[in-house]
């Protein structure tokens, strides 16, 4: 077979066989594909879409070009189960979830990826822990689930290394919102990790990759039926990313809200703490260690009052090489900016809208998140105290605080925030943060 007539298949929107969907795969895992060829299928998959079928295949081989795990011969006393985001702007709750579970007695092996376009990544927001390994070998990986109950980590070179290469690829090309493809990179990784289920958190909205409802079901149901039917128990819920997740949106500032959610100091953003509740819930539903959502909510909040979930996030970080006291002093282990000033409204009304997508971009033009595949991140630059859709603001009043590098930056990015807030007369009302549940 030849590559590009492959290509020139799916480019004229043709179904992909099996047994092509397989070569491509081991093009771009063994090289023999150019990065090229590699943007080109990328980008025809973009345009022409794939039926249920391709969207298998193509999963399946991306998880299987490296190793599967496998947990029984741990002898595990509870479920391995995890929990996947879509991506969306302060979209912290992966570190939030997985020790909320653990601590109610799930095992989550959590693999989880860099940031994509104008959302953050998990993996982008541990690295500004200092000495925390995001990339440890199997070994360590598998002895920090079953000693911890949890490790957050980005996927290794064993683990669906074809779909490392194509999701790299795709952040630089203008192909990331692809549901075939963003289905295929997610479920790759979670089928290669060997859960027993999966709930998957699919944003909607100008943060989001789906800035539709109807994009934002559509994807939720393909990850339900491709995860289904290739042998991953998955659920669904659809939730807002129509404005910032959370008070702070940057790689060190999620880490510290993080901490302080965990920890109980401070207040919990409602919207963060519902989809927090929400996905814990369903995750200790189909694990099979909570008899109804409202019960695993319930047990989430046990284990947050009480300061088991802090416990466990503090030993998975030292664990995989982080301070040992970083819970108690996780400022003496973040950078931060030299430049801190408030970004301030116009006018006195009320926030009525707010494009998170456009947050998202600030922040990535503070040196929050990447342009190009090998650009490094500044992980103390950012915004905090990012105000709420909805609620009144006067002039002069903060937005938000913003974190940055030089005062030429901070201005740059005052001028995007205010652009993306929206301030109007009347106060309107926000619709619920966690929109719909997906199942088969």
């Amino acid at each position: 077979m030849l590559p590009q007539e492959i290509i020139r298949r799916k480019r004229d929107g043709h179904e992909l066989s099996a047994e092509e969907i397989a070569f491509i795969v081991q093009g771009i895992h063994d090289g023999s594909l150019s990065e090229g060829q590699v943007a080109s299928f990328a980008m025809s998959v973009f345009f022409r879409g794939m039926i249920v079928r391709e969207r298998v295949a193509l999963t399946l081989g991306l998880a299987r070009s490296g190793i599967t795990l496998d947990w029984q011969d741990l002898a595990l006393p509870g479920p391995v189960i995890d929990k996947h985001s879509s991506g969306g702007v302060g979209d912290k709750v992966s570190l939030m979830l997985a020790p909320i579970v653990a601590a109610c007695g799930g095992f989550v092996p959590m693999i989880s990826g860099r940031g994509l376009g104008h959302t953050g990544g998990t993996l982008d927001k541990l690295s500004s822990i200092s000495g925390y390994e995001t990339q440890p070998d199997i070994a360590t990986f598998r002895r920090v689930v079953r000693e911890v109950g949890c490790a957050v980590i980005g996927q290794t070179d064993d683990l669906a290394p074809a779909d490392r290469r194509l999701y790299a690829v795709r952040d630089v090309t203008g192909s990331v919102e692809s549901i075939p493809l963003l289905v295929s990179s997610i479920l790759s990784k979670k089928i290669a990790a060997g859960l027993a289920g999966l709930v998957m958190d699919v944003k909607c909205g100008s943060g989001a990759f789906c800035d539709t409802e109807e994009m934002a079901r559509d994807l939720a149901r393909s990850l339900v039926a491709v995860a289904n039917q290739a042998g991953l128990p998955t659920i669904a819920l659809i939730t807002d990313m129509d404005q910032v997740l959370g008070r702070d949106v940057g790689n060190a500032l999620e880490i510290a809200e993080t901490v302080a959610y965990l920890t109980g100091t401070g207040t919990r953003e409602p919207r963060l703490h519902e989809v927090t509740l929400a996905l814990a819930g369903e995750m200790l539903v189909l694990g099979g260690l909570a008899p109804s959502v409202a019960a695993g909510r319930a047990r989430a909040e046990a284990v947050l009052a009480d300061g088991r979930a802090a416990e466990v996030f503090g030993r998975m970080v030292t664990a995989l090489g982080g301070p040992a006291d970083f819970l108690d002093h996780s400022g003496r282990y973040l950078s931060q900016a030299p430049v801190i000033r408030p970004c301030t409204a116009e006018r006195t009304g009320h926030v009525t809208g707010m494009n998170a997508r456009q947050v998202g971009i600030a922040v990535v033009a503070l040196g929050g998140g990447r342009a190009h595949a090998d650009d490094a991140i500044d992980p103390s630059v950012g915004l905090s105290e990012m105000t709420d859709v909805g609620v009144a603001v006067r002039a002069g009043n903060p937005l938000c605080i913003v974190h940055a590098a030089s005062e030429t930056d901070a201005d740059a990015a005052i001028a995007l925030v205010r652009q993306a807030i929206r301030i109007g007369d009347a106060p309107i009302a926000r619709r619920p943060v966690v929109m719909e549940r997906v199942v088969q």
